[in-house]
């Protein structure tokens, strides 16, 4: 089999299974990252950023290469996670930027797209260190012109560019001594190799079952239960506590007074900080960077325009709670709250269905209380999780308007440092979670997260018990209600009809992120057939969708 010409559609495959081979072995790459911190997210960010990026070309039906590449790279830079999840995302805008306008490619046009890939990444981070995935691209890309410029056979190419990869990888650790002393290869490295052996299968008409995605120098690593890089680390080791990503949205008026320089901004954070990366377009810029003042980077950004996408993680942390885990598992007596060491904050907020847990626990949540709405935990239920969450100072979230009372008692009988930001209902607690920021004092905090409250609207859907009138709307017992920031928008025996007249509602010009967590009762062909009418509907707001598993409702919606 040879392929001389590659168009879109067949681009598009090669990017649906490359991420989804990166998806299927992200926790193994998790398990190998101790560069350039071992907070053991690299496999999680990395499929974040791709998975992004393949939604874009999801939605792209173009035949033309040029266009998907396009998409593919835009949905890379919004979604970029982390520091090999932005360099991802510019390995993909130098690709797309090679081939842009192009209807078809050849080999040589494959292989000059991979090599300004590697320029674009390597412009786009401050301090390039070898040994990582900028070196195992670059080798590849090299690899990839060299072949070209003998064969016009673009599986070929990518044959090449994954053997490339594989001995690229291999060598890491003899670049990158932290790797040689522990004994694993670069994560973000073999992060990318999953993605081009996704592309390399879907050239040969494979599927995702048939791809083997392991090196064979961490075969024997990566197969140990519980055996992962970060345990040899330690967690003083970090220098930069943590790691802030964000993106800044021009403004015209404040570029005005404050013109934008990519260069001179990315050097005027190179000096507080490591692992920086700046990443900026006619639009917006993207920053990814370690540091120990992650308020004083928004600062310094915001002169520029609106903050979005704020991301702000406490490595010491993370990496704490892998060494942590790994104890508890080996072991098994657990020692007492009172006698560990408290961390400096914890936050507490209460959340019904296992997805919706997971997904605060995901944003940072320490304890997560059973409940909600019929089911409301007690003021006890409350002063436990704000004792079990053993911080020096902790925030709580009620995420309903019914527990907000006891949950502000309880900060009244308890001993530790507390503050209660109001939050009613589940979209609001998310807000409030991105909105925090450890760096920050506790009154500082509280004002933000309720602050954050304001800048996102929230919908559920329900069912009516009875027959009544409401706001002017009548309802019919067994109709389907759309409630809207707790207002009942829409009452209709029809469930698709209430839901879109709900987010009707919800958006307006300004909204950009619409957000679907889906019940226990949502179908995943319901939930398809809505992003569907969302994405048709209304083309500039973006559609994340997850998996909740709450009772009660079988979508609860929020759009920022």
């Amino acid at each position: 089999m040879s392929l001389t010409e590659l168009d879109g559609k067949k681009f598009a495959a090669m990017v649906a299974l490359g991420a989804a081979n990166l998806s299927k072995n992200a926790a193994m790459i998790d398990a190998l990252n101790v560069f350039p911190v071992p907070d053991g997210d690299t496999g999680t960010n990395m499929n974040l950023t791709i998975t992004s990026g393949a939604k874009e070309v999801q939605q792209n039906t173009s035949a033309d290469i040029g266009k998907v590449a396009q998409g593919f790279s835009r949905g890379l830079l919004m979604g970029a996670r982390g520091n090999s999840g932005v360099i991802l995302s510019q390995l993909f805008r130098g690709f797309s930027k090679s081939i842009e306008g192009k209807a078809t490619i050849t080999s040589v046009d494959f292989a000059k797209a991979f090599e300004n890939g590697v320029e674009t990444a390597y412009k786009a981070v401050m301090k390039p260190i070898e040994g990582t995935i900028l070196t195992v691209a670059k080798d590849a890309a090299r690899r990839a012109v060299k072949s070209a410029k003998k064969n016009d056979d673009l599986l070929l190419v990518m044959y090449e560019i994954v053997e490339e990869a594989k001995v690229s990888l291999d060598r890491t650790p003899d670049l990158l001594p932290v790797l040689k002393e522990v004994g694993v290869v670069d994560s973000g490295g073999q992060g990318l190799l999953t993605v081009y052996e996704g592309f390399l299968s879907a050239l040969e008409g494979k599927e995702l079952a048939e791809i083997s995605s392991q090196a064979p120098s961490m075969k024997e690593m990566v197969n140990a239960e519980h055996h992962k890089a970060q345990l040899h680390m330690k967690t003083e080791d970090i220098h930069y506590g943590y790691c802030t990503e964000f993106m800044v949205r021009f403004e015209e008026d404040k570029l005005k007074k404050a013109p934008f320089s990519e260069e001179e901004f990315r050097n005027e954070l190179n000096q507080h900080g490591d692992s920086l990366l700046v990443v900026a377009d006619e639009e917006l810029v993207k920053v990814h960077i370690h540091t120990e003042q992650p308020g004083d980077m928004l600062s310094l950004a915001q002169r520029f325009g609106s903050l979005i996408n704020i991301k702000i993680e406490n490595m010491r942390e993370q990496h704490s709670a892998i060494l942590e885990s790994d104890r508890a598992r080996h072991e098994p007596v657990a020692t007492p709250a009172a006698e560990s060491k408290k961390k400096e904050y914890g936050i507490v907020t209460v959340a019904m269905g296992s997805g919706i847990k997971e997904l605060f626990t995901s944003l940072g949540a320490g304890y997560v209380i059973e409940g909600g709405q019929t089911m409301n935990p007690s003021t006890e239920d409350i002063v436990k999780a704000i004792d079990e969450v053993n911080a020096e100072k902790v925030i709580v979230l009620p995420n309903n308007g019914n527990i907000v009372m006891a949950a502000e008692q309880a900060a009244t009988v308890t001993d530790q440092d507390v503050a209660i930001v109001r939050s009613k209902n589940v979209p609001q607690g998310m807000a409030a979670l991105l909105a925090f920021n450890p760096a920050a004092n506790l009154e500082e905090n509280q004002s933000r997260m309720t602050e954050a409250l304001n800048h996102v609207t929230s919908g559920q859907l329900t069912h009516a018990v009875r027959d009544t009138s409401i706001d002017g709307i009548e309802i019919t017992k067994g109709d389907f209600m759309g409630i809207m920031n707790g207002k009942i928008v829409a009452s209709m025996p029809d469930r698709t009809e209430a839901l879109h007249q709900l987010i009707k509602e919800m958006i307006n010009e300004d909204s950009e992120i619409l957000t679907l967590i889906t019940g226990e009762d949502a179908t995943e062909e319901e939930t398809e057939s809505l992003v569907q009418y969302i994405e048709e509907t209304y083309p500039s707001v973006e559609v994340e969708v997850h998996p909740g598993n709450q009772p009660i409702y079988p979508f609860i919606i929020s759009v920022e």
